[in-house]
């Protein structure tokens, strides 16, 4: 028996230091382990448990099993994807929600499209305000006309008065290119003093010979273009130049929809696969439209509901947010030519992108689809960008990616379109778009399944004379 017993220790002693015994003794601890952490979270106060939701999708196939209370959910029959999590627990994955959003009829409103692929700022107020900045002007006209000034000995001096004197500072040239030299240039200007309001004292620089340089006349209206600034040797500094950005502000939005179920229409015999998902993701879409025609054309106002007397904000469109226009004949023919005037002015004097969006309607959009018959600058062939398909318009100003925009003809404005800048668009969220599940049934209201989407947000245009609203007259 004594042996027996020895013989038995040894062989153990032996099966724990092989690799069998490990893998053994691994496994149970695992299981030991998961055991534990199960016991602690059933267990545990509400700090530590988290209950999840179920999502208003459903599984497609997947078995939810309902734990003990508080556990969380358990999924069944299919291997756990980031698509199940999601589904099954809302918010667990922190992916961007808009990822999901933007695959949802992008081409019906690609305003809001490019604004989510931008990505969102967050803002902690309903009241947005934010700093916006301009390129500096670089030309004037003079509101009063300039007397001849002769010189026999020197530089003849002159008063210019503009409808912007402050962008001439002492030492700063100027080119009137209205103004012809005896030598067949343009006349050159320098500035001496800036009287403010009083105008701007400045000599001509090339327009005479010797000793003698004379002012000519500069009828009124005539452009001064400024240019660089000319110091002597022995200058050390030169008038300031700072520029301030401008305070702008807008008024976050609360966008809303709802969308219910019965019970027994859930349970209902259907035709087609008509789900609850379904009718969220219409939901969704109608909900994008109404947000892109506020992003476009909304009057930013707050006022008080004359029934809830509760105040409700209005989000801006930033359609109202330049003043930079290109207007064009709407019984004119649209050719190259009429392409490449809009292309300088969606381009030229800003500082944005080389690459714009032109949104417009059904009527520009025939225009330029019959324009010309070469159609050189245009480009048939879909250019993706932002998840949007977009035809181009190529000039040497810039590319438009040009793109039918539902809005325009629902507001009434076919022949009107808007070239934005998506580099200069931000968007501000006070309450990202998010989904909950409001508990009807068991407060009593109504026998439905119901969630209601939300999103409280703003766009605003930086830079906003890089932006241009096209309009048919």
């Amino acid at each position: 028996m004594r042996k027996t017993i020895k013989a038995m220790k040894e062989n153990v002693k032996s099966w724990l230091g092989s690799e069998n015994a490990a893998a053994v003794i691994a496994m149970a601890a695992m299981m030991m382990a998961a055991w534990l952490a199960g016991w602690l979270i059933g267990h545990s106060g509400g700090g530590v448990t988290m209950v999840f939701e179920n999502s208003a999708y459903g599984l497609h196939g997947a078995a939810v099993i309902a734990g003990a209370v508080g556990a969380g959910r358990h999924i069944n029959g299919v291997p756990l994807t980031t698509d199940v999590a999601d589904e099954a627990s809302p918010g667990l994955l922190r992916n961007e929600i808009d990822d999901r959003i933007v695959r949802i009829r992008p081409m019906s409103t690609p305003l809001d499209q490019i604004s989510r692929y931008g990505g969102a700022r967050l803002c902690g107020s309903m009241k947005v305000e934010y700093y916006s900045v301009d390129t500096r002007p670089t030309k004037a006209k003079l509101t009063a006309p300039v007397a001849a000034v002769s010189s026999d000995n020197g530089y003849a001096t002159a008063t210019l008065k503009t409808d912007n004197n402050e962008i001439f500072q002492p030492t700063t040239t100027i080119i009137v290119p209205a103004v012809t030299t005896p030598d067949g240039g343009s006349l050159v200007l320098y500035v001496t003093a800036n009287n403010g309001s009083d105008g701007i004292k400045a000599v001509a620089v090339n327009n005479g010979k010797g000793t003698a340089y004379p002012m000519p006349a500069i009828p009124t209206g005539a452009v001064l273009v400024r240019m660089g600034r000319a110091a002597a040797e022995l200058d050390v500094m030169t008038a300031q130049f700072e520029t301030l950005p401008a305070k702008a502000d807008n008024y976050c939005q609360i966008f809303k929809a709802q969308v219910e179920q019965s019970t027994f229409m859930k349970i209902a015999n259907k035709e087609v696969g008509w789900t609850f998902s379904d009718q969220e993701e219409a939901a969704i879409i109608d909900m994008r439209m109404g947000m892109e025609k506020n992003f476009l054309f909304g009057h930013k106002t707050r006022f008080t509901d004359p029934e809830k007397h509760e105040e409700v904000m209005l989000t801006g469109g930033i359609w109202n947010q330049t003043d930079n226009e290109f207007e064009y004949d709407t019984e004119e023919g649209v050719n190259d030519e009429w392409m490449v005037r809009l292309c300088r002015k969606a381009f030229s004097h800003n500082a944005g992108s080389s690459k714009k969006v032109l949104l417009a309607g059904s009527d520009l959009i025939e225009r330029l689809h019959l324009a010309g018959a070469q159609r050189m600058m245009v480009n048939d062939a879909a250019v993706t960008r932002w998840g949007l398909d977009f035809t181009e318009i190529h000039s040497k100003f810039g590319t438009l990616y040009v793109m039918l925009s539902e809005v325009f003809d629902q507001c009434g404005m076919p022949a009107n379109g808007m070239v934005v800048d998506p580099e200069y668009i931000t968007k501000y969220c006070h309450v990202p778009f998010r989904t909950e599940r409001l508990n009807l049934r068991q407060s009593g209201v109504r026998n439905v399944d119901a969630i209601v989407i939300t999103e409280a947000s703003c766009l605003v245009l930086r830079y906003p004379q890089s932006h241009l609203k096209v309009i048919g007259v």
